[in-house]
């Protein structure tokens, strides 16, 4: 009834991984290219090493170490998904650092992946950042150019 008084919620996703962004639209993959699964950006890394981009819950850890799901105390769901098509690596490349249900600052260190691997393994290394329940969402704002972990802001989310 009185929903103009309500102020609007920010979520700032700072860069989980260190590289250049690319637009979603971007990403060789449908699923991630057509947002199946949600919005976001994906980074190509040149580094090796993934790091929380937000206060929260690790909720989901892929058996191959190549994905994690992430949910802000707000209840927004992060999905960093380490390179294309790399759950084929059964883990080669993939060195888990938190585990499940672990609670996470911004700048914690969650994965460690060989770069090297992936590629000589014919699998690319972009990392989509895929906000999961876009519902929760009104708006995005995304950045651009090159990110450090941890430092750089990656988007700005306005709650709905």
């Amino acid at each position: 009834m009185f929903k103009f008084f309500k102020k609007n919620k920010f979520i700032e996703i700072v860069a989980p991984i260190t590289g250049n962004i690319l637009s979603i639209e971007e990403v060789p993959d449908k699923v991630f290219s057509e947002k199946m699964i949600g919005d976001g950006l994906a980074i190509n890394p040149t580094e090796g090493k993934v790091v929380s981009p937000i206060d929260g819950t690790v909720v989901t850890i892929f058996p191959t170490n190549h994905a994690i799901g992430l949910v802000t105390k707000e209840g927004l769901e992060i999905l960093i998904h380490i390179g294309l098509d790399t759950v084929e690596l059964d883990g080669l490349g993939f060195k888990r650092i938190i585990e499940k249900d672990s609670k996470v600052k911004k700048g914690d260190l969650l994965m460690e992946f060989d770069i090297n691997t992936i590629k000589e393994k014919g699998k690319s290394p972009i990392t989509p950042i895929i906000i999961t329940n876009m519902d929760k969402v009104n708006k995005i704002d995304k950045k651009d150019g090159l990110v450090n972990k941890g430092e750089n802001t990656l988007f700005i989310v306005e709650l709905a």
